[in-house]
């Protein structure tokens, strides 16, 4: 057989994985999604889940406390992931929070607090992991954006959208940066995905090319493929998992 130049990859398998903003939605379900494709996951989160101990007991996950907005408690966690597994191949910066609420009704305090948890924390988490990432020459960073982070969302929601804006463009700061030793860093651009996040809002799905609104799991399998040793050719890039309802 003539081979065509492409060699087989192992996706996630065997690879280690951070997520943060594990314990429930999106993040969950991303982290569900890379040990079913073989990795290792440590679950980040501010609130330990109901399973605390069972992921605790598996040899594939544990759960890691931590503060996103901190420096020390991102230092902590990491510093807990070395201690078991040597180090973080996969970083998912998925923690963040979302409000509705009229630009001139929000605070600095408001403000300021959407930004360190969406933004800041994405690089503090980010900043923790790379050089273990250039040391080893692999390594690869997926960043939640938003749609709104293109648009500037729905009505209301202007510190969200800047702060997505921001998590996108570091996103690609970073795969610029950082390309020369194997490390990709990619963002995902979800919308409408059926979380506590957009609770009561199922009538929107009319609007949606497809139908529904999407799934946790829609952007978890988009984010195991970026991920993984396949898509080693593919930095910089903002993924939208939407249903058709944004094509830009």
């Amino acid at each position: 057989m003539v081979s065509n130049g492409m060699a087989q990859g192992k996706g996630v398998a065997g690879r280690t994985a951070a997520v943060t903003g594990a314990a429930r939605g999106i993040g969950r379900a991303v982290a569900e999604c890379l040990v079913d494709g073989g990795a290792r996951v440590a679950l980040l989160d501010i609130q330990a889940p109901t399973d605390e101990a069972a992921l605790n007991q598996s040899d594939d996950t544990m759960f890691v406390l931590c503060d996103v907005t901190d420096e020390q408690s991102v230092d902590h966690a990491v510093r807990q992931i070395e201690a078991v597994w040597d180090g973080v191949d996969i970083l998912v910066n998925n923690a963040g929070i979302f409000a509705i609420e009229p630009l001139e009704q929000t605070t600095l305090e408001g403000w300021n607090r959407m930004l360190a948890v969406n933004l800041t924390g994405s690089f503090l988490c980010s900043r923790r992991v790379l050089p273990g990432m250039r040391d080893q020459g692999w390594g690869r960073i997926i960043s939640m954006g938003s749609s709104a982070g293109k648009t500037g969302g729905s009505k209301n929601t202007a510190a969200y959208g800047a702060a997505k804006a921001g998590v996108m463009a570091l996103a690609k700061a970073i795969a610029t940066e950082y390309a020369p030793w194997g490390i990709t860093s990619n963002a995902m651009a979800p919308a409408l995905i059926e979380t506590d996040m957009v609770a009561g809002i199922a009538d929107l799905a009319d609007g949606i090319p497809v139908g529904r609104l999407g799934q946790p799991a829609d952007v978890a399998h988009a984010v195991r493929f970026l991920a993984s040793e396949e898509a080693g050719y593919i930095t910089g890039e903002v993924m939208d998992v939407n249903g058709g309802f944004l094509i830009d």
